[in-house]
């Protein structure tokens, strides 16, 4: 167990708002984003579905001094593959976002590399407390 620093919580936090956000807007419309980013409809509404069970994660560990070290990497990690993951899906050609779209994905792209980066220096952080 660590002791999570106040960066970390509030990483935490700020990714669990960014989520679920996201995960409300792909669920509940995710036909009319398909027709505004050029992308798929189903892959919008799995995606949004996917982060709602994130953001209750995301949420559970922010609200929380003493957590597990585990599922806070867990996050770091998933984040940093999110990052990656958008980008190849942009190059690989298994969609074809609009501008608008493109746009979309590379800016919460962005967003998921700076949560990740900020969650690793709040972890890092939270080294020092270590709790028994």
């Amino acid at each position: 167990m660590i002791h999570s620093s106040q960066l970390l919580r509030r990483a935490l936090l700020a990714d669990a708002v960014f989520s679920g956000t996201s995960a409300v807007a792909m669920v509940l419309d995710a036909g009319a984003l398909a027709s505004l980013l050029g992308l798929p409809e189903a892959l919008l509404r799995e995606t949004g579905l996917f982060l709602i069970a994130y953001t209750a994660l995301v949420g559970f560990l922010a609200a929380r001094t003493s957590l597990p070290k585990g599922p806070v990497i867990l996050v770091v990690a998933g984040n940093a593959a999110w990052t990656l993951a958008s980008v190849a899906l942009l190059l690989s050609g298994a969609v074809s976002p609009n501008l608008v779209g493109t746009l979309v994905v590379l800016a919460q792209a962005i967003a998921t590399g700076v949560f990740a980066e900020l969650q690793f220096v709040g972890l890092r952080r939270s080294e020092g407390a270590v709790t028994a």
